[in-house]
């Protein structure tokens, strides 16, 4: 695959290089109906596409199927470019690319679903249509509840059937920017809360002696038993739980 020089009857060799003020010009053309200006745009868009695909070698995926996948993605690209919004089309048109190829890649890699799993899946999702019917916030406890089944065999019927979306598939906002979905979600965990409260347990616990620091570090860090951490500090493991307490109470008092 990585020799491939023709590729879906294209020599890529030979493909040609647009330079920014053609690819302009083509774009206005094309968008005002010019079948001639829009074969050329994509002809002279194919280089994009085929520097995308070669990031796919190794997917043990034929370079025909990727490349024409890329193409659909191409094309898909030039029909939903705005002029007005003042980006490179190369810039909106990679995710769409990108996001055409991993979903060929991952379609056609996809697990089967067993009969009997789907056919529970689409008794939950016509359970949970009738009951969101009458009630609101249906819930999986609720569908099990109706249906006399586990809540687990719920959730993985219902995971079972749903496609896989990724991270990288590309979204867009209002304004015309390109964005991925992983753009899109939050870290709960790294937040400005958190980090301010991670801020406030360090400078609490610097104000510990270092045994106290020592025995908190053994008991929630290593995870280490009372009776563990008296025989590696050397105390008894009444003292141990006694300085624990007393470092947690000071801690606490320290963050309010």
């Amino acid at each position: 695959m990585l020799q491939k020089v023709s590729i879906c009857g294209v020599n890529t060799a030979g493909l040609p290089l647009l330079t920014p003020k053609e690819q302009t010009e083509l774009m206005v053309k094309l968008k005002a109906g010019d079948s001639a200006a829009r074969d050329k745009f994509i002809i002279g868009n194919m280089r994009l596409v085929l520097s995308l695909v070669k990031r796919f070698w190794s997917k043990n995926a034929n370079a025909d199927d990727v490349f024409q996948a890329g193409c659909v993605g191409l094309i898909k690209a030039i029909d939903n470019f705005d002029l007005s919004v003042g980006v490179k089309f190369s810039t909106y048109a990679v995710p769409m690319i990108l996001g055409e190829i991993k979903r060929f890649i991952r379609d056609g890699n996809s697990l089967r679903v067993s009969r009997s799993i789907r056919d529970t899946a689409y008794r939950i999702l016509k359970v949970r249509e009738e009951l969101e019917e009458k009630e609101d916030g249906v819930t999986y406890d609720r569908i099990a509840e109706q249906m006399h089944i586990a809540v687990s065999e719920v959730a993985y019927a219902l995971d079972a059937i749903s496609d896989p979306v990724s991270l990288y598939d590309p979204v867009y906002n209002k304004a015309g920017d390109t964005l991925l979905l992983m753009d899109q979600i939050c870290d709960e965990k790294n937040n400005d809360e958190v980090w301010t409260e991670k801020v406030a347990l360090y400078e609490a616990m610097q104000k510990l002696d270092e045994r106290e620091k020592s025995i908190l570090y053994l008991r929630y860090f290593e995870g280490k038993t009372q009776t563990e951490i008296s025989g590696q500090v050397g105390i008894s493991q009444a003292q141990v739980s006694r300085l624990e307490k007393n470092a947690l109470k000071r801690i606490k008092a320290e963050i309010g």
